[in-house]
């Protein structure tokens, strides 16, 4: 997310650009084939800047910057996933999470259980120490 905030006017004229998927007031989505077109174009010399305004981009509501910072992740994912990376979603593939339940064998289960009954018990005589010292405490101070 960018701190620009767009105008209800810069919105209306980022939509009519043939390269834009969507606008909010605080982002712009490119389409996927202006991704790879920009990054080709990179790789071939043009720079960011001037990559954005050929194809009908104000920077002065975008941002300076918007350019190279949008070449640079575009050219990681191209470099990393080739032209599919832009034409797939990725997001929240390969995200670790918490484990699911369903994938542990009855051994795995029982472990679990297991470690988390030990667990358990551990904290109850923790506690129990501990309320067992405030009682001591209170009777000094009577």
């Amino acid at each position: 997310m960018s701190k620009t905030i767009f105008t209800a006017k810069e919105m209306e004229r980022l939509e009519q650009n043939p390269y834009v998927d969507k606008v909010s007031d605080r982002s712009i989505t490119y389409n996927s084939e202006f991704k790879i077109q920009a990054v080709e174009e990179n790789l071939k010399g043009k720079g960011p800047q001037q990559i954005f305004i050929e194809h009908g981009f104000d920077l002065t509501i975008i941002g300076e910057s918007k350019p190279q910072q949008c070449l640079k992740r575009w050219r990681k994912t191209y470099d990393t996933y080739g032209k599919e990376g832009f034409r797939t979603e990725r997001r929240g593939k390969g995200a670790t999470g918490r484990p699911s339940k369903q994938d542990l064998t009855p051994e795995e289960e029982l472990k679990q259980a297991e470690a988390r009954i030990k667990y358990l018990e551990a904290e109850n005589d923790f506690l129990k120490k501990l309320d067992e010292r405030e009682r001591q405490a209170m009777k000094k101070h009577r």
